[in-house]
């Protein structure tokens, strides 16, 4: 069906045109600068098959939010998303061919920061994940839905790179051998954090899910982190999944695609200051279990990363966005290396964790 976008936001009661924006990996995301300014955002519906589902995660998780931040004196158009609704009150609008978008007002006067260029900016991003961490805690997280099934459960991840071994779709299979025996050594952390949210030893929560550094609205002038965004992964999980994640992506010396193995290493001073930060915000509501496995979660987080890179290649790209011939590859190549760095630090990881939970 043609459509133009600004008919799409229309249907929010917004009249003007739009532009591209950001650079997300799943959805498409645009800009529309009207005063207030606004976002509007393609749902990708080949990954979100509900998107009623994830919509509702979200206007739940961000309206208990705003009234926490509200009853606390801060403020919740800035500090967390504000859904707008459609014309009809609902939360996002489908198409008649299935297209679906959703629109929040635009958080004016911030940044993001694709690398953890300092460990202030990281110590800040810390704090951000930690409050969100900490605000939602007391969120009944059993009652928001699973929007992809197993998003982070890691021997499942490896089940599926073991289908796509066996399919090998693409026909790429004879290019990643190396890669697949370094993913079979790591295997043995999959279970460690799923087996323990099973056996009851850590409990469940409510998790973003994908806490990359550039999820993190910062203030424009202070640096601040403000406002933790993307929320479509909102799901119940383990606080372990968001800390682990974020250190994948910002305590690594290179870019998630960095083609030069020789740059990637993992950064001990930024785990620090991310370690500083997390538990300045949440040392009071996590378990001693949970922290205990802190370091570990950075390296399962970065693992799983990796063999779902692995695993898309092999499948063809059929899920993440790139743009240029073996782009996963280089992903998984990058993620399973810093995996192998991460390993070797374990050590002084948990030394780390402890100095910061007995000052």
């Amino acid at each position: 069906m043609e459509y133009t976008l600004r008919e799409i936001c229309s249907h929010f009661r917004v009249d003007t045109d739009i532009e591209s924006y950001g650079n997300g990996h799943i959805n498409d995301t645009y800009i529309c600068r009207t005063d207030p300014a606004f976002i509007l955002q393609r749902i990708n519906t080949s990954i979100f098959k509900n998107p009623d589902e994830v919509m509702k995660n979200i206007v739940g998780v961000t309206s208990f939010l705003s009234r926490k931040i509200e009853a606390l004196g801060g403020d919740p158009k800035r500090e967390t998303m504000t859904v707008i609704k459609t014309e009809d009150g609902n939360s996002f609008y489908l198409m008649p061919d299935g297209d679906c978008f959703r629109m929040y007002t635009y958080v004016p006067d911030t940044v993001t920061h694709e690398t953890a260029e300092t460990p202030e900016i990281f110590y800040s991003a810390a704090k951000a994940f930690g409050k969100f961490q900490r605000m939602l805690d007391g969120y009944p997280a059993d009652t928001l839905f699973e929007t992809i099934k197993d998003f982070h459960n890691t021997t499942e991840r490896v089940n599926q790179l073991k289908d796509a071994v066996k399919n090998n779709a693409a026909g790429r299979l004879s290019e990643v051998g190396a890669e697949l025996e370094e993913a079979k050594r790591l295997s043995k952390y999959a279970p460690v954090i799923t087996d323990k949210i099973a056996s009851g030893e850590i409990p469940l929560r409510v998790t973003h899910n994908d806490t990359k550094l550039n999820n993190v609205l910062f203030d424009r002038t202070t640096d601040e982190g403000l406002c933790v965004i993307d929320l479509d992964t909102v799901m119940p999980g383990s606080a372990l999944y968001d800390f682990g994640d974020a250190l994948r992506f910002g305590a690594s010396n290179a870019s998630e695609d960095e083609t030069d193995l020789s740059k990637v290493w993992f950064d001990l001073d930024k785990f620090g200051a991310f370690t500083r930060g997390f538990l300045s915000e949440t040392a009071e509501c996590l378990t001693r279990a949970e922290i205990d496995l802190l370091p570990e979660s950075a390296l399962i987080m970065t693992y799983e990363c990796g063999i779902r890179f692995l695993a898309d290649y092999l499948n063809g790209d059929t899920y993440f966005k790139v743009h240029r011939p073996r782009h996963n590859l280089d992903r998984a190549r990058t993620q399973l290396k810093l995996a192998a760095d991460i390993e070797q630090k374990l050590s002084d990881m948990h030394k780390i964790v402890l100095n910061y939970i007995t000052i």
